[in-house]
């Protein structure tokens, strides 16, 4: 399908799993132009691929790159229960696998790569890249879900009775929170449509995804100095779904040498797509600016490579010369 007139490409796919679910992949590339970079999408919680993100793909296409997303287990277009994680872990290896076979592909060896992740997605894309530190050349993080905020938790009391029913009744929708789509987009237009997206998850969260979603960001805040790739974060300063201070810690106790902070004023949770326009446009402005000042100052993972592959056939050779 050719999109933007006839200026970006788009193709859907459906891979299996290694659990035996069909899952929902897609991708936007350039039409008749070689991409300067591979982008891998990380959707947020209840939401998915093709439709929410569809405008920041398009947009990340026009400015010179590949985009890919996956919907996950219970998302989207995927099979699973609706709205239903069985284990985080299942989430990142579908994506970890999925996004490296696209890497892999001998036309996309030499490309830089980067993540991007929303929300939940940020989760993701920071356990991706734990996975294989050394694979991925940047990381652009969008009110990542590395704490949920205060506001959106039940309370305490509440989390302990749900943990201990989680192991008998994972599946049941009964963790009270407030709505989502209400405390995430500002703009009343994008709420409706997410409303009326029948691919996003509108109920409320089960036991089993309430709990996965806890733990995980409760472990991601306990390890943040271990991020080391080159990274963008971004938060609105009046999100009330993830907490922007965690984003903040996220940007001050990183290892990584390379790492930059937006904090938007006035701005929500949806930054990509919730916002007004022209705060959007503010947003993508950054977003571009960065990826492209990474791809002009060359491919670093890439020179480190083929050093080591290098350095690898020289050795062999003086074996073979010290054997004979």
């Amino acid at each position: 399908m050719d999109l933007e007139n006839g200026t970006v490409r788009y193709d859907e796919e459906y891979i299996m799993n290694s659990r035996g679910l069909k899952l929902f992949t897609c991708k936007w590339i350039p039409v008749n132009k070689e991409p300067k970079g591979l982008i891998f999408i990380c959707h947020g919680y209840a939401m998915e691929c093709s439709i929410t993100m569809n405008s920041t793909a398009i947009r990340l296409v026009k400015a010179g790159f590949a985009v890919y997303g996956i919907d996950y287990e219970g998302h989207g277009k995927s099979s699973g229960l609706q709205g239903y994680i069985s284990s985080f872990d299942n989430v990142v290896d579908d994506c970890s696998n999925f996004f490296t076979q696209i890497c892999e592909k001998k036309e996309n060896k030499k490309k830089m790569r980067f993540l991007l992740g929303e929300s939940m997605g940020g989760a993701v894309l920071l356990l991706v890249n734990r996975r294989k530190p050394d694979y991925w050349d940047g990381a652009v993080l969008v009110a990542p879900m590395c704490k949920i905020a205060d506001e959106m938790k039940p309370h305490p009391l509440v989390i302990t009775v749900l943990e201990k029913l989680c192991k008998f009744i994972p599946e049941w929708r009964i963790i009270p929170v407030q709505d989502v789509i209400d405390a995430a987009f500002k703009q009343p237009e994008i709420r409706a449509q997410v409303r009326a997206n029948p691919y996003c998850y509108k109920g409320r969260p089960r036991l089993n995804t309430g709990n996965e979603l806890l733990k995980t960001s409760l472990e991601l805040e306990q390890r943040l100095n271990e991020v080391s790739l080159p990274f963008l974060v971004l938060h609105g300063d009046d999100d009330k779904v993830t907490d922007k201070a965690v984003s903040q810690q996220l940007y001050d106790v990183a290892a990584s040498s390379d790492k930059t902070f937006k904090l938007y004023p006035g701005m929500w949770h949806g930054l990509l797509y919730g916002e007004t326009p022209e705060n959007i446009e503010i947003v993508f402005a950054d977003i571009i600016n960065w990826l492209n000042q990474r791809t002009k100052s060359g491919n670093s993972r890439l020179e480190r490579e083929l050093k080591h592959q290098n350095d690898e056939l020289l050795y062999s050779k003086e074996k073979e010369q010290i054997s004979d």
